[in-house]
């Protein structure tokens, strides 16, 4: 499934990946950081925050961005999504792992994992679910949302990919 994902993603432009490390998006990570070709450029982060400032200074540059993070992490980034890309209309897809999505994940993401999508439509984020069955429908989904908004757009990931 990693392979898919950073396929359609180069096939689509997006060249520049941040994040934060997690488990359940671990393949992803190590096809990052394992690129033999120069392809992809791909900056570690030690904050959620912190990564979508270099995402968006990714995107000020002119080139597309995506950064991954778990749900926990998507709290520490509201203040920087909601009062600077999207009101500069600064387009990042969010790689985001939905911690307890199934409800039976540590304790500590029961209540984030419960609200996920509440959160966002809050705040307004558009997010699309990530498939096993139809991955590349789904983020062409949200390659073209970000096109069409200049917005950043949560791709969601429930499982280990």
């Amino acid at each position: 499934m990693s392979e898919v994902i950073l396929s359609v993603l180069k096939e689509n432009g997006y060249r520049h990946f941040t994040g934060v490390p997690c488990s359940l998006l671990k393949g992803l990570f190590s096809l990052l950081e394992q690129d033999e070709n120069s392809q992809v450029r791909y900056i570690p982060a030690v904050r959620e925050d912190s990564a979508v400032g270099v995402a968006s200074g990714f995107v000020i540059s002119g080139h597309k961005s995506a950064v991954l993070m778990q749900n926990s992490g998507l709290g520490y980034s509201l203040n920087v999504l909601t009062s600077f890309n999207m009101i500069y209309d600064l387009p990042i897809l969010l790689i985001v792992s939905w911690r307890g999505a199934y409800g039976n994940d540590a304790v500590e993401h029961d209540i984030i994992g419960a609200r996920l999508t509440h959160l966002l439509d809050a705040v307004e984020i558009p997010h699309i679910e990530l498939t096993e069955n139809q991955p590349e429908q789904a983020l062409l989904e949200a390659v073209g949302l970000i096109e069409a908004t200049s917005r950043p757009v949560a791709l969601l990931i429930k499982d280990e990919i």
